[in-house]
């Protein structure tokens, strides 16, 4: 790795992506030097990109503009009355550069991936890197996922103002600090989706058991799961949870309730369910490595849903598993 690559990375990555980052390109110049040239080029965008947003005032730093004061009121303020209709449109500048420089990062290591996947089988050591590198880009999409799901909680009509404006000073936080992840401010979220993106769903009877036994294996967080099987849980937190569960919707899931009825059947697999529900379903466990871009499919999906409910008054959860999670933490401060 040159010195010019090593300077480039040394305050764009934390210290355990660093090493993981210098050791792999070393190993992809050796045996791929152009795909080396093309990973040491998007590592200059991402340079270019944190320039921008180190440029930028502080969130939580006093300004005015046509004479109106702006300040870390106002702007929470403005945050927890958005209504989601204006998209990236109703945010800071600053939000959408930090936004911005997180995908920028989450491409990077997409194409780091790709490249040591590509070099598997001339060494053995470009799979560990493989392994690393995927790891690390989970750990930047939860920290994604992580704001898009503070963004959904803010317009939602039916959570307390007090808990919005705890969600709204916790995206300043992460907006101001483009070097914070997920384990920084949300550890219960990425013990969730840590888990849950190691572990496949095997559908059977559509009780959600083993599948819930699987994620006390891989080491989700005792008080995710507490919170999901507590006696006074609400029907809509349960059917959240079993689209968590399942990776489906809750119309998907009655939509399969019926079927099995209708058909006699008492056990199902992911296939039947792909065949009458007319679509691919992703596994979020494949061959023992994550899949965090499933993930993120998955949790949209079931936010979308939860959306649509809210505006048509469809039946069904409001919000994700996360939703409510998250809610109950801010709740308890």
């Amino acid at each position: 790795m040159s010195v010019a690559a090593e300077a480039v990375a040394v305050d764009l990555f934390d210290h355990r992506e660093l090493a993981v980052v210098e050791r792999a390109l070393a190993a992809v110049a050796s045996r791929a030097p152009a795909d080396a040239d093309v990973l040491r080029g998007l590592i200059r965008q991402l340079r270019e990109a944190q320039i921008l947003l180190d440029e930028s005032r502080a969130l939580r730093a006093p300004t005015a503009l046509g004479g109106e004061p702006r300040t870390e009121s106002t702007l929470i303020g403005h945050l927890i009355s958005l209504d989601g209709l204006s998209g990236d449109l109703a945010l800071p500048l600053k939000a959408n550069l930090s936004r911005t420089y997180l995908l920028t990062k989450i491409n990077f290591l997409r194409a780091f991936v790709k490249a040591t996947t590509a070099l598997e089988r001339s060494s053995p050591e470009f799979h560990e890197f493989s392994h690393d590198l995927r790891e690390e880009l989970g750990q930047s999409i939860y920290t994604l996922l992580a704001e898009e799901l503070f963004l959904a909680m803010l317009r939602k009509p039916d959570i307390d103002e007090r808990i919005k404006r705890r969600a709204a000073d916790k995206l300043i936080t992460v907006w101001d600090d483009a070097h914070l992840e997920i384990d920084d401010f949300a550890p219960l979220l990425e013990s969730a989706w840590h888990a849950r993106n190691r572990i496949t769903s095997d559908f059977g009877c559509l009780v959600g058991a083993t599948e819930t036994f699987r994620l006390v294996c891989e080491d989700c967080s005792p008080e995710v799961l507490e919170f999901f099987a507590r006696d006074d849980r609400s029907f809509d937190e349960s059917a959240a949870f079993e689209e968590f569960l399942f990776n489906m919707t809750h119309e998907e899931l009655d939509q399969l309730r019926k079927r099995m009825r209708d058909d006699g059947l008492r056990s199902v697999s992911s296939a039947w369910a792909s065949k009458v529900l007319g679509r691919h379903i992703d596994e979020l466990e494949h061959s023992h490595e994550i899949d965090p871009i499933a993930l993120y499919r998955s949790y949209n999906r079931r936010q979308l849903a939860a959306d649509f409910r809210v505006m048509s008054g469809s039946p069904g959860p409001r919000r994700t598993a996360e939703g409510y999670l998250m809610v109950d933490l801010l709740d308890r401060g």
